[in-house]
């Protein structure tokens, strides 16, 4: 798994004039570990809360988890007390989810309805219409769903989601391309073992191994990117009119989601168009230069054995996504290859980018 360095400085009008304390909800699993490695030394946030199941409540964190991480646990996190997933005043007002889907829903639902903004990486509220399923770079206006939450439900706090690990790479290789017209994708994913969790999947079955089937994968792919790349108006998003096919594999590869896609076009382009596209691409995280935005979220390369998870998943920290083999598809028209860092873009530095928005756009309550 990846090493994550310090976060870089940047100027930037946004930037508080002390650091905001945050918490993260499950946080002894692998991705509120993740979460804790990307916040260490983060310029804005700083971790003082962290809530985890009743059996790890009271005890240290450094005695209520296994560090699964590069690096030792920092001692100031480690010597921090774990409490229950439980709204009280105690509680910092901006909170990172970590939880398994099994315990999301009503956990993040109390935190949110007692004032509470969950920035979450569960699966639980993606598809929620006043839920933003957001990619900075893609659809920060989808935050404008974040007032009818507070006014369909009745929450004074809010719930912000990122997508699914593989729908990151996806969404952000496609997103260059909506301005020729997408109409159909073929995807094919080849995902780590890092996605899986810990202990994930056993040794015997994954090693020289490659297992066709992850449940719930597909099924998150075709939704999730059409909603990420759709249009926000009146009644909520209007997701792109395309037709999304996605088949899913788990691969003998640490950290990495590889995956190949094929993708039908309205306009008629060059293999230039498309490469400029890519490489011209910035988003609002770019503009605004938050702090976990990386240069340029798309980076195409031109050698034909690249991107390669070894080589290319840990560029800018883990959050660019790498895009290469462009050529030519004889069934739908292009196909290309991308990848991007499972537990990092695809996890929790996609959800701290996302806070990172919340902040410098005034959408975190006071």
């Amino acid at each position: 798994m990846v090493a994550y360095p310090p976060a870089p400085a940047r100027a930037n009008s946004a930037a508080p004039p002390t650091r905001i304390p945050v918490g993260i909800l499950g946080a002894t699993g692998t991705v509120g570990q993740a979460f804790i490695a990307f916040l260490e030394d983060h310029p804005w946030f700083e971790v003082t809360w962290l809530g985890a199941s009743d059996r790890s409540t009271g005890k240290r964190y450094g005695d209520a988890t296994a560090w699964r991480l590069p690096g030792d646990l920092p001692v100031r996190i480690a010597n921090l007390t774990v409490l229950g997933c439980h709204p009280d005043s105690d509680v910092p007002r901006l909170l990172f989810s970590a939880l398994d889907a099994a315990a999301a829903t009503d956990i993040e639902r109390a935190f949110a309805q007692a004032g509470h903004t969950i920035v979450s990486n569960a699966r639980n509220h993606r598809m929620d219409r006043d839920v933003p399923l957001l990619i900075p770079e893609i659809n920060a206006d989808h935050l404008a769903l974040l007032a009818r939450q507070h006014t369909s439900r009745s929450w004074t706090g809010q719930i912000v989601t990122n997508p699914n690990c593989a729908t990151v790479a996806l969404a952000m290789s496609l997103a260059p391309l909506t301005a020729f017209g997408i109409r159909r994708v073929m995807v094919t994913t080849m995902q780590a073992l890092s996605g899986a969790g810990y202990p994930g999947v056993a040794s015997l079955d994954s090693t020289a191994n490659v297992i066709p089937f992850i449940a719930g994968e597909e099924e998150k792919l075709e939704q999730e990117v059409v909603k990420i790349l759709g249009s926000i108006n009146d009644a909520g998003v209007t997701p792109l009119a395309a037709t999304v096919s996605a088949s899913c594999n788990r691969v003998p590869v640490v950290d990495g989601h590889l995956i190949s896609v094929s993708v039908e076009l309205a306009e008629s382009v060059t293999e230039a168009h498309l490469v400029d596209a890519w490489r011209q691409w910035r988003g609002v995280p770019q503009e605004m230069g938050l702090p976990s935005a990386p240069p340029a979220p798309v980076v195409y390369l031109d050698a034909p054995d690249r991107p390669q998870p070894r080589r290319d998943a840990g560029r800018d920290r883990g959050m660019t996504v790498s895009v290469g083999r462009l050529r030519r598809c004889p069934v739908l028209g292009w196909k290309f290859t991308a990848l991007a860092h499972n537990t990092v873009r695809g996890a929790a530095g996609a959800a701290v980018l996302n806070a990172e928005l919340l902040h410098a756009g005034g959408w975190l309550p006071g």
